[in-house]
């Protein structure tokens, strides 16, 4: 096991202690800092929205056509989420589609939550999230998936989704604290854009002949129309075909 995989193993531990993970955090360098420039902005925007910080949840929409991040939170206990920010993605790679296998520059698309936070990472700060998931794992290249999919710092990128370094500590602070306050998972869906109907409609007929794609982005169409009609998070199930049932 190499130091990277290490230190995201040794990290998950630490997070499954209830209100021990920003403590154990805040020992490295970059995340004080984090905190001593950019803690009085979070709790700004936060109170702006009506959200308390001891009761962050928090969920992230990724659009790679756009190449933007949304910051979306409520309050524990709440159904309704706000948008809180949008976060720009600096630099991406491969083209519209999901990830398959290892080595195809491609970002992934589908739903995924963030699973290893990495404080010492080589792109500043980094937050990996679980590509391959399981339909990532049915319908891609089974013996080379590849992994380590980030949201990062440094505008570098062979799959992930990069922001600047300034910006991914306010960033990568929210997610600190959503965890530190009970947040097991926090959601991320990447899209390929903003699924507007007249952006699905394009889509389809543009790639009509590569059902891989279009099945994908079926699903997430209708995820990005509940979510938009509610602002709560529909029930997402893997399907052994590699589809999803959205709820």
């Amino acid at each position: 096991m190499n130091k990277l995989a290490l230190i995201l193993t040794a990290l998950l531990f630490l997070s499954l202690m209830p209100g021990k993970f920003k403590e154990n955090q805040k020992r490295y360098s970059r995340v004080r800092t984090a905190y001593a420039e950019k803690e009085a902005g979070v709790i700004k925007l936060l109170t702006e929205k009506l959200v308390e910080i001891e009761k962050l949840e928090i969920y992230l929409r990724a659009f790679k056509y756009e190449k933007k991040i949304e910051l979306w939170a409520r309050n524990k206990g709440e159904k309704k989420f706000k948008l809180i920010k949008i976060y720009d993605v600096c630099r991406t790679s491969g083209r519209l589609g999901p990830k398959r296998k290892e080595g195809d520059f491609q970002i992934p698309e589908g739903f995924y939550h963030i699973d290893a936070f990495n404080p010492a990472s080589s792109y500043y700060l980094s937050m990996r999230i679980n590509y391959p998931n399981k339909s990532d794992r049915i319908l891609g290249y089974k013996q080379k998936l590849g992994g380590n999919i980030c949201i990062h710092g440094d505008c570098v990128t062979i799959g992930c989704l990069p922001i600047t370094d300034n910006e991914i500590k306010e960033l990568y602070l929210f997610c600190i604290e959503a965890k530190d306050c009970g947040q097991s998972k926090i959601p991320v869906t990447v899209y390929p854009a903003r699924l507007t109907d007249n952006n699905y409609k394009n889509l389809v007929e543009k790639y009509n002949s590569e059902k891989d794609k279009v099945n994908l982005w079926t699903d997430l169409k209708a995820a990005y129309d509940k979510f938009n009609e509610s602002k709560s998070l529909p029930t997402v199930t893997f399907l052994q075909s590699g589809r999803h049932e959205i709820k």
